[in-house]
């Protein structure tokens, strides 16, 4: 009978489970990865306050509230501030939480459906696994249905194919709501918005303001401020155009003001007549490009709009262009010409005719500021002619004469369809991108006899077509099949040449020795090359620049082997007397020459071994990866040029450290006069899991303690000590600098046999600059600070400790000389304060630094066994404590989160921890 009842039990609950498991169909995903806080809805000065705007965002912001509203519709003139008004409308959205999440894409005038759900999809931590549109749109509008949304569309140009992108709309999904903005009312019309809002340009009084503002006009200066307003008004008050006149205009004489109220009259488009606020938005830019000094810098401007729309104009494909192009032909080097470019961008940024990116790589250009110099770059005296960035399937304008093109640029098209030949004798530059199964046809480049410059990506052709291009200067060739390559010996004038991610290459030709002008020469990302003739690479006698980086060739010989006279090798470099920039990786020590010394560079990514994943630093130029190798065989001297200028380097596994860390402290460089010099410039460090060394920042290595920005060491088990410090006259130049005085972010973790992190005197140390501190499992740590170094930690944001084991204190009470906690002690800008499973640890800190904590956003303690006090009260503490602590300690309107665990007691008697308890 107990059996019996348990198998009917069973079988009524196996009917149970088999309903759940049904239901359960329904939801594929049952939560989410929480999405991240998009940087584009943060605070921001850039909205230009004014009577348009500020009604503009009480509209949307009401149709926002209005359950009746799904799409809204934004529309106004370019460069009116549409883009930084929505920006403005979607952090609003978030804090009165109108909605859960707001998302953004860019649309502009050729439409990417793929590029619009990826930047949605980031947004949302949402990762698509097909790759078909159709597909992605589904799982982006299962991710959105049923949730408050608020989705931008910025700059669109035509009728937007909601269903097509994945975006839920619609009376069903009304609780998703769509803002776009556009330049053209009859987008709102055709998009069927419900509310459409135009945001007008400013009135006179607020254009003034603006104007006055950016050309730093004084209220004194009335002469000068007469013709101001004057120009002022011509602008028609558009906030770009208020902002680039005024800059451009900044500091001149009256003379020049009147001169360009005169310019501004008269200047026109006639493309642009039919439109009034336009032509004067135009004439106003152009007069910022006409204020420009150089014609090297407007030229660079102009080449900035070779590229697509809303496109990251990489610096180093404007450099190449320019080389190309003789823009510097009076430098004498690529990396001069390269330092040229970046002041000529640097100018344009701060004109407010180019704007900045997330690094400085690239630029972008705003698109009415390309519109711009699309005109002024189309006009008979540059001959330009742009088609970048349409999708173009076939050639445009077929019945167009090309005789006066001088560049011609159809960047981001996909173009299946070539003449057969075009006329262009005065063509310097041109740049195509074509579908992949495209072949060029033979004669196609007959009529380019003057081509300077020639960007191929895509498409499949000979380079036999180019032999009467003898003029070409600058070869760029990216994913693109290309044969018959003994052609490039026809190329003699030829000065930079990219084979860049073609992955047919298997071996570079012998021919390519003839190219006597060769500067630079790019193989990144070939990855079936496995052949470079021997001596090929040392016969290019005037190369600066040698590039095969990552995915690209990598088997070297060794000269005097029984496998040498193969392939090139490594001492070739020696006979290059012009080299400054290297990348190159090399997977076997056993291809670097006992007796071989690296050339003294300007710039190099060099890789021995295997390279893993590494966070990479941008401002990195000098980087030195060292992985999964054995140093022992490798002779420290082999480095000797290159640790003077180092700025980062990465030891990943690698046997045999303690070898280069002194054999290279020993070392004296040539022509640098002692090791004084060694590590000068070093800013980064990555160590992990090498196994075998005491000391990673030996004494006499204090060169490279000045400039550090960033250490990270894990799994190293015998490292003892991080910084060893000594003792220094104060004459010498790193005592008046202080070390680790740049020092922003460090990082250790599984280092078991750690006892210092900083051994030795600390007064000439300063950690001015750390914000981000992250400790885990250093089992012998007693201590993090000395009184001292806490003092100078002023800066300090993120401070993370987890299972140190023996940590007691993170400030010891007293220094070596004595001194014991100042009471001075302060973390102003402490947000976050993580400690967990430190089991022998006691106090956190003094009550007198409680005071400071006004930025404090999370404080995590948890699972502590010996924990008495939070904050403790050492000598005179308790002075402080009565006399300047009444109501509260801990006051920091920004604290959310504040967990205690095992803890006896949150501080000392009369102290008492104000927290505002609706943010925690």
């Amino acid at each position: 009978m107990r059996q019996f009842k348990l198998s009917k039990a069973l079988a009524k609950k196996t009917e149970t489970l088999r309903k759940l498991e049904q239901n359960s169909r329904k939801f594929p995903k049952v939560s989410h990865k929480t999405p991240l806080q998009d940087i584009e809805f943060l605070p921001s000065e850039g909205l230009t306050p004014s009577e348009s705007s500020n009604e503009a965002f009480e509209q949307i912001m009401k149709a926002l509230k209005d359950d009746t509203v799904n799409i809204i519709g934004l529309y106004g003139m370019g460069g009116v501030g549409k883009t930084t008004l929505v920006k403005e409308v979607g952090r609003g959205a978030k804090e009165l939480q109108l909605v859960d999440e707001v998302l953004i894409a860019t649309v502009s005038q050729n439409p990417n459906v793929t590029d619009m759900q990826d930047q949605m999809a980031d947004s949302l931590g949402l990762h698509f696994d097909g790759k078909s549109e159709k597909g992605r749109a589904g799982r982006l509008w299962q991710r959105l249905q049923g949730k408050k949304m608020l989705i931008i569309l910025d700059d669109a140009w035509k009728d937007i194919d909601l269903k097509e992108i994945g975006i839920p709309f619609g009376d069903a999904h009304r609780s998703c709501k769509i803002l776009l903005t556009t330049r053209l009312e009859n987008i709102c019309s055709s998009m069927k918005c419900q509310q459409k809002v135009l945001l007008r340009v400013l009135s006179e009084n607020e254009a003034w303001a603006l104007f006055k503002i950016n050309a730093g006009l004084r209220d004194e200066d009335s002469d000068l401020n007469r013709v101001a307003k004057e120009v002022a008004r011509e602008c028609k008050g558009l906030p770009i155009a208020l902002v680039t006149v005024g800059r451009a205009l900044r500091d001149k004489s009256a003379v020049e003001w009147e001169v360009a109220f005169d310019q501004l009259k008269k200047s026109q488009f006639p493309d642009m007549e039919q439109i009034d606020e336009q032509k004067n938005a135009y004439a106003c830019l152009k007069l910022s490009y006409d204020y420009l000094k150089h014609e090297k810098t407007k030229l660079c401007f102009l080449l900035c709009c070779l590229f697509p729309e809303d496109y990251n104009i990489p610096i180093e494909d404007l450099t190449r262009y320019a080389v190309g192009y003789g823009l510097h032909q009076d430098v004498e080097s690529i990396e001069d010409a390269r330092k040229r470019v970046y002041v000529a961008i640097k100018n344009l940024k701060a004109c407010c005719m180019l704007l900045g990116t997330e690094t400085e790589e690239y630029v972008k250009m705003h698109d009415l500021v390309r519109d711009v110099a699309i005109q002024i770059a189309s006009s008979e005296k540059y001959g330009f002619m742009v088609k970048a960035g349409f999708g173009l399937k076939e050639w445009p304008m077929r019945n167009k004469s090309f005789e006066g093109c001088t560049v011609i640029s159809l960047m981001g098209n996909k173009l299946t369809d070539l003449p057969e030949g075009l006329v262009c004798p005065q063509l310097k530059v041109l740049l195509l991108e074509l579908d992949r199964g495209l072949n060029v046809p033979e004669r196609f480049f007959e009529g380019m006899k003057e081509i300077e410059v020639l960007s191929l990506k895509g498409g499949c052709f000979s380079l036999q077509s180019l032999q009467f291009s003898t003029n070409l200067q600058s070869l760029l060739l990216m994913e693109c099949k290309c044969k018959d390559l003994i052609w490039l010996r026809k190329l003699q004038r030829l000065e930079i040449l990219g084979f860049i991610g073609r992955d047919s290459s298997e071996e570079l030709p012998g021919e390519m020795g003839e190219l006597k002008e060769l500067r630079l020469l790019d193989v990144t990302g070939c990855r079936n090359l496995g052949r470079i003739p021997v001596n090929l690479i040392g016969s290019l006698k005037k190369l600066e620049e040698l590039l095969i980086g990552r995915n690209s060739f990598k088997e070297w010989d060794v000269v005097g082997t029984s496998r040498g006279g193969m392939n090139a090798s490594l001492t070739e470099l020696n006979s290059l007397s012009h080299l400054a920039v290297l990348s190159l990786k090399i997977p076997k020590v056993e291809s670097i020459p006992r007796d071989f010394v690296f050339p003294r560079l300007l710039k190099y990514d060099i890789v021995l071994g295997i390279e893993l994943l590494y966070k990479k630093y941008p401002t990195a130029k000098t980087r030195l990866y060292l992985g999964e190798i054995s140093a022992t065989s490798l002779n420290a001297k082999t480095f000797e040029q290159l640790f003077p200028t180092v700025s980062q380097i990465v030891f990943m596994r690698v046997k045999g450290l303690r070898n280069i860390v002194l054999s290279s402290d020993q070392m004296t460089i040539h022509g640098h006069g002692s090791q004084k010099d060694l590590l000068q410039r070093l800013e980064h460090v990555k160590v992990e899991k090498c196994g075998d060394i005491g000391t990673l920042f030996p004494a006499k290595w204090r060169q490279a303690m000045k400039n550090l920005k960033s250490v990270e060491i894990y799994e190293c088990e015998s490292l003892e000590e991080v910084f060893e410090l000594v003792e220094a006259d104060e004459g010498t130049n790193w005592v008046r600098l202080r070390l680790l005085s740049s020092l922003t972010t460090l990082q250790l973790h599984r280092l078991p046999e750690l006892k210092w992190i900083w051994k030795g005197p600390i007064r000439h140390v300063s950690l001015q600059s750390l914000i981000h501190l992250e400790l885990s499992f250093l089992d012998k740590l007693t201590f993090i600070f000395t009184p001292f170094l806490a003092q100078s930690l002023i800066h300090l944001e993120t401070l993370q400790i987890k299972h140190c084991d023996e940590l007691k204190r993170h400030i010891r009470e007293k220094d070596d000389e004595g001194e014991i906690i100042p009471k001075s002690l302060c973390f102003p800008r402490l947000k976050i304060l993580r400690l967990i499973y430190c089991i022998k640890l006691e106090y956190v800190f003094p009550v007198s630094v409680s005071l400071s904590l006004q930025n404090l956003e999370e404080m995590e303690i948890y699972f502590y066994g010996n924990l008495k006090q939070v904050f403790y009260s050492g000598e005179g503490e308790d002075i402080i404590v009565k006399s300047k602590i009444k109501d509260g300690i801990i006051d920091s309107p920004q604290l959310r989160k504040l967990y205690l665990s095992k803890c006896s007691f949150f501080g000392p008697k009369d102290f008492a921890a104000h927290c505002l308890l609706c943010n925690v």
